[in-house]
């Protein structure tokens, strides 16, 4: 197998609420350094899938390892943006308080002066730091989009995941957010749940796409890949029809291994 770290591995997973059966046998893994879109209609399963990896949630059957370990254990690696957030828009908060809360430990991190340090950085890479005085209600929907992408930078992740980052926002706000994620690709794995490929497809490396059948189970993932074509210098289209082994890796392989 390839020398690049695994970074996310789903090995025969399945998991159901009470009268639900949402995934089953789900197997899939992508590389650290990756960008990877998940897609799938609403009630796929997604955010379930998500839960299992955040390790609020366990399988029930199956396997998933996350960075090498149990998602519990190694999940304080990962920045994690959510689709919904609700806040007191009368509370007075700035910008750069919000993005501190990222980091969760003070006496780890060096307290607040390391705080601030790491909330600075993460602002500068959303080209944010202007505005890091600013009352955070007083910022515009695309602008409270990209500074909870900081607050989950300022704790320097191994692995990024979004959940609809895009959801609600204007075409402006919607480029500059992938500006931002295009910045990161490569030295950030990033995981990002979508229903719009349009802005995104440029940057991404594989699609995972969990399809319902008819009888409402959700079958095995189906895996999509979007590669560069070396002769060309293209990129080709993402196939959306095309069901790929748990175990493909578009990595090259190595010789008797």
């Amino acid at each position: 197998m390839s020398s690049v770290p695994i970074a996310l591995s789903f090995h025969d997973v399945a998991f159901s609420y009470p009268n639900l059966k949402v995934l089953e046998d789900v197997s899939f893994h992508f590389h650290v350094g990756e960008f990877i879109a998940l897609v799938g209609p609403n009630g796929s399963g997604k955010s379930t899938l998500l839960k299992l990896v955040l390790g609020l949630e366990a399988p029930q059957a199956g396997t998933i390892s996350l960075l090498g370990e149990n998602p519990k254990k190694s999940r304080a690696l990962v920045g994690y943006v959510p689709q919904h957030t609700s806040y007191d828009s009368n509370f007075p908060i700035s910008v750069l308080e919000v993005v501190r809360m990222g980091c969760v430990d003070a006496t780890k991190r060096g307290g607040k002066a390391k705080q601030t340090e790491k909330a600075l950085k993460a602002l500068r890479q959303v080209e944010l730091e202007h505005l890091a005085e600013r009352p955070y209600n007083a910022l515009s929907g695309g602008q409270r989009r990209r500074v909870l992408v900081a607050r989950a930078l300022s704790a320097e992740p191994i692995m990024l995941i979004l959940d609809e980052p895009a959801a609600n926002l204007d075409k402006e706000s919607e480029q500059r957010l992938y500006a931002t994620l295009s910045k990161l690709k490569g030295s950030t794995t990033i995981l990002i749940v979508t229903h719009d490929m349009r802005e995104v497809s440029p940057l991404i490396d594989r699609v995972f796409c969990i399809d319902a059948h008819k009888d409402g189970k959700i079958g095995r993932t189906v895996v999509q890949h979007a590669l560069e074509d070396e002769a060309e210098g293209t990129r080709k289209r993402v196939r959306h029809d095309v069901e790929i082994p748990g175990d493909f890796c578009h990595y090259p392989r190595e010789e008797n291994v």
